[in-house]
This record gives structure tokens, C-alpha cells and sequence, in this order.
């Protein structure tokens, strides 16, 4: 039986985007990105699921209804909005647009960045993972995608949280969370754990995401969920291959990565060298950086 097509007139489009901005769902945003890769790609699968999340819908709808287009009537429909925008047009909205409104110019740049950088992520994460034997590299890939969604947050609510990223990723002794607690009074990892949280992120994934640079305190813990553990090595042994630390740091040296290395490696048991391979062999795939 077909599921009817889910439609929104423009009065609750109006409230949906004078509301409070609502973060697309995490589910939505893996299953998006995954349909994107999929060699049967379905626009009809692509407009059922921006159909399940309010944010999403109201964006698309946002944007064909806008002058750029000049339609002569308004569109209510999310099959027809994405059938008219195409699938690349979309995704890049679906990764982007639902924040713009209330970023400048220089974040919306920053944010893209931000977007690109945690889908490299999000695929390299999943590539490990297998390589390694882990048997949910889905988990690998939403950890990848979403273990910094508290950095779009605080961007927009610190002018100058730039600033204090790239400085948190300059020094070779503090984690870049403790640098951001004395900035700010409070991180990336904690703003990113509540919002994982309302999304209904299974648990440990949520802690994944608040605990990311606590890294080596997480694998000394004898009692530390083993899962995590295996999650987390793997986020940043990605991080650290797609050079997170320039895209977010603008640094030339991944000092975390240097302060975590030799422990991530022993943990999931890969030498130097099977690290070295396996970074050449994610490079040759056109993934990482």
C-alpha cells in the first residue's frame, strides 16, 4: 500500500520557521546520507523521509517556494518540492539550509566546512570499523556524523567560538574541551550530549559524544562499556585521517591525536604500520584527507 503523501500549507510553514529552529532528526540524517550512496538512489525514498521530520520539510518547502524559483503557485508538497529541486540540490539543503537563517556569512561558511568535514568522518568511520571486525558500523558512521553537533550550537551562540576552537587545538597538553570549558564554561562534547539525548540517541552513543576527547580516561576504565571504547578509537583514528584538526583547528599537527595515539592502537589492536596501510588505503579510496 502506498503511504500518502504528507503535505504542509504554507500558515504552518510560516509557524514552523518563526518557531524555534528544530534540529533534523540524527535517524533521518543517516538514512538521507545513506540513500545518497546507494547506486538505487530513489528520489521517492529521499522525499518519504524529509516527510518524517518537521524541520527538514519546512526548509525544502522554505526554499522552493522562494523567489529564486518564480513559481507561479505555492508548493505543499514534499514529493513534489524535492522532485522539482533533484536529489544533489536537496541533500545539500538537508545538510545545510535548516540552520542558515540564523548564522552569518562567515558561520554559514564555517558551518559548511563543519558539514563536510563530518561526513568524511561519518564514511571513513564506517570503512574502519569493517576493516577492524566491528559489527555495527552503522553506530561508526552516526558517531562520525554527529559526535560535533554541539559545534553548530555554540557558533551561534559565541561570535567568537572560531577562535577558541582553533586555540583549543593548539595546545599539546589540554584537551580541547577543558580549553573551551575556561572560554566559555562549557564545550562542545556536553552541548552535544543533550542534544543527542533529545534526539533519542541510543545511550552509549550519547556518552560517545560527550566523552570524545576523553579518550584515554575512557580506555583506562576497566568498567567502561567495551562498545564505546571500540566506538570512540575508531572516531579518532577517522578524525585524525580526514585531519579534523585543520578543517576545525587550523593546525598543521593533530597534538590530540599524539596524546592518544599509542593507547587507540593497542586497544583495537593495529600496529603503526597496519595504521600507516590503513590510512594509504582510505586515501586511495578518495576518502580522508
Amino acid at each position: 500500500m502506498s503511504v500518502p503523501v504528507i503535505e504542509i500549507t504554507a500558515e504552518q510553514v510560516d509557524a514552523i520557521l518563526k518557531g524555534i529552529l528544530i534540529p533534523p532528526q540524527p535517524q533521518i540524517m543517516v538514512d538521507l546520507q545513506m540513500e545518497q550512496f546507494d547506486p538505487n538512489c530513489s528520489i521517492d525514498n529521499i522525499a518519504k523521509l524529509i516527510s518524517q521530520d518537521v524541520g527538514l520539510s519546512g526548509c525544502i518547502l522554505k526554499t522552493i517556494n522562494s523567489p529564486f524559483f518564480g513559481l507561479s503557485n505555492k508548493i505543499t508538497s514534499i514529493k513534489q518540492a524535492v522532485n522539482l529541486l533533484g536529489i544533489k540540490t536537496v541533500i545539500n539543503l538537508v545538510n545545510a539550509q535548516s540552520i542558515k537563517s540564523a548564522l552569518s556569512d562567515e558561520q554559514i561558511v564555517a558551518l559548511g566546512q563543519f558539514w563536510d568535514s563530518a561526513i568524511d568522518i561519518a564514511q571513513v568511520s564506517t570503512h574502519i570499523a569493517k576493516q577492524i571486525g566491528f559489527d555495527a558500523p552503522d553506530e561508526a558512521y552516526s558517531l562520525g556524523l554527529f559526535h560535533n553537533c554541539g559545534i553548530p550550537l555554540l557558533m551561534m551562540r559565541f561570535p567568537h567560538y572560531a577562535e577558541v576552537m582553533q586555540r583549543a587545538y593548539t595546545s599539546s597538553d589540554q584537551s580541547i574541551t577543558d580549553i573551551e570549558n575556561e572560554c566559555l564554561t562549557t564545550n562542545h562534547s556536553v552541548v552535544g550530549y543533550y542534544v543527542a539525548k533529545s534526539w533519542k540517541l541510543p545511550i552509549h552513543l550519547c556518552e560517545a559524544i560527550h566523552q570524545h576527547h576523553q579518550v584515554n580516561k575512557i580506555l583506562s576504565e576497566e568498567k567502561a562499556d567495551n562498545r564505546k571504547k571500540t566506538l570512540l578509537a575508531i572516531l579518532k583514528m577517522a578524525e585524525t585521517i580526514c585531519k579534523n584538526y585543520k578543517t576545525l583547528g587550523n593546525q598543521d599537527t593533530d597534538y590530540e591525536w599524539q596524546r592518544i595515539a599509542d593507547n587507540i592502537l593497542v586497544y583495537v589492536g593495529l600496529s603503526q604500520y597496519d595504521f600507516e596501510t590503513l590510512c594509504q588505503q582510505i586515501n586511495d579510496m578518495g576518502l580522508g584527507g
